[in-house]
């Protein structure tokens, strides 16, 4: 396949500097047009243009996030696209001035496995809040992305079961192939018309093929070829084991660009991230952090509490000593607790906060720990104090 750029340099600099390696973790920035991403990065998820728990952009800013994800499908039935492009794009709808994130809507749609139909041209579905019926291509997600206006935008493609059949992951490959030359084409095509929201929007495809490493490898070589701005790696986590998922990685991610970034969809806990920035990893995503939050599961460096739990209840410590979130800050454990049991939704807040500190902090080490050459011994102790409960 023939090897065409999209364009690599804003504003005269390169868009991808690799500044480090330490086996093939790496330690780069990538430079875009809504500010310069320092990775590995863990990305925060805001489905619907915010975080789940009452969280504010204001917010995000205080807790370090870089990168803020959102999704494509869920914004297009509400509150529609179309709407946000009138507002001046997701950027200033949500006040965030940082770099944004939308994934293509191909893992939703393709998650709606009993309201929808797989064609060539795209997918027939039926909306999980009305019900209306809906049609989704590889063009419809890329125009809805730019009337977004994000910073990044990710192919459409389809995530096909991790065991799926063989004959059906490698025609769905092929298929997603044929869409990524689709979405190339639309998005040079949208950001040359005048009135874009962000000419400058940058396209990243993504690696499919399950569990078949032979099938993984050739997608990554042939995708490798389209000069793309980005790279993710879809369909993991979502049922395979941890082994099987580290194996992929082994064996896929040296087949993509080393002067781009590595983009590892939907992952995950801290052990997992971990193990994906060793083998070449910069961005992950995740829902963890904001889930477990809600529901009382706190991050630590020695392992997740549950607050729920009664020993809880006169512990006037904060989450994690010497944590410098804004829950840790200022309040104890006991009335954290105490206002998750009372369904307070300020408990659900200082829950997610500090655990996407957590995150952003764990991701703020990693880098240190790669500059200074020293991310096994780090990754070594991190594993150790996590698996290591507090006295």
């Amino acid at each position: 396949m023939e090897k065409e750029y999209t364009g690599n340099e804003v504003d005269g600099k390169a868009r991808y500097k690799l500044l480090k390696t330490e086996g093939r973790a790496k330690r780069a920035e990538f430079t875009t047009v809504h500010g310069v991403i320092q990775t590995p990065v863990f990305m925060n998820v805001g489905t619907v243009a915010a975080i789940k728990g009452a969280v504010s952009t204001e917010d995000l800013e205080q807790i370090k996030t870089q990168v803020q994800l959102s999704n494509t499908y869920h914004l297009h039935v509400r509150p529609g696209d179309e709407i946000i492009r009138k507002l001046g794009g997701l950027h200033r709808f949500m006040s965030w001035d940082k770099p944004i994130l939308t994934d293509s809507g191909g893992f939703q749609v393709f998650s709606l496995a009993g309201l929808r139909k797989i064609k060539e041209e795209g997918v027939y579905f039926h909306s999980h809040i009305d019900g209306r019926k809906i049609f989704m291509g590889p063009e419809e997600s890329m125009q809805i992305q730019s009337n977004l206006g994000s910073t990044i935008a990710m192919a459409f493609d389809e995530c096909a079961p991790s065991k799926a059949d063989r004959k059906y992951v490698q025609a769905s490959v092929e298929r997603t192939t044929r869409w990524l030359v689709r979405c190339r084409q639309k998005m040079q095509s949208l950001n040359a018309q005048e009135g874009t929201v962000n000419p400058k929007q940058l396209l990243f495809g993504i690696n499919q093929g399950a569990v078949y490493e032979d099938i993984r490898i050739n997608h990554a070589k042939e995708i490798a070829q389209m000069g793309l701005d980005g790279y993710a790696i879809g369909g993991l986590a979502v049922g395979e084991s941890h082994e099987e998922m580290y194996h992929i990685l082994d064996v896929t991610v040296p087949y993509l660009p080393q002067d781009a970034p590595t983009y590892l969809m939907g992952v995950g806990t801290p052990a997992n991230i971990l193990e994906g920035v060793e083998r070449g990893i910069d961005f992950f995503d995740c829902v963890y952090p904001t889930r477990n939050g809600r529901h009382g599961h706190l991050y630590t460096n020695h392992g997740k509490i549950n607050l729920f739990n009664a020993k809880y209840e006169l512990d006037d410590r904060p989450i994690e000593e010497g944590c410098g979130c804004p829950t840790c800050r200022r309040y104890s454990r006991a009335y954290v607790r105490h206002l998750l049991k009372a369904k307070e939704m300020l408990g659900m807040r200082l829950c997610v906060l500090h655990n996407l500190y957590f995150y952003n902090t764990m991701m703020e080490e990693i880098r240190d720990a790669l500059d200074a050459g020293g991310f096994a011994a780090y990754k070594k102790q991190k594993l150790e104090r996590m698996s290591t409960p507090e006295e």
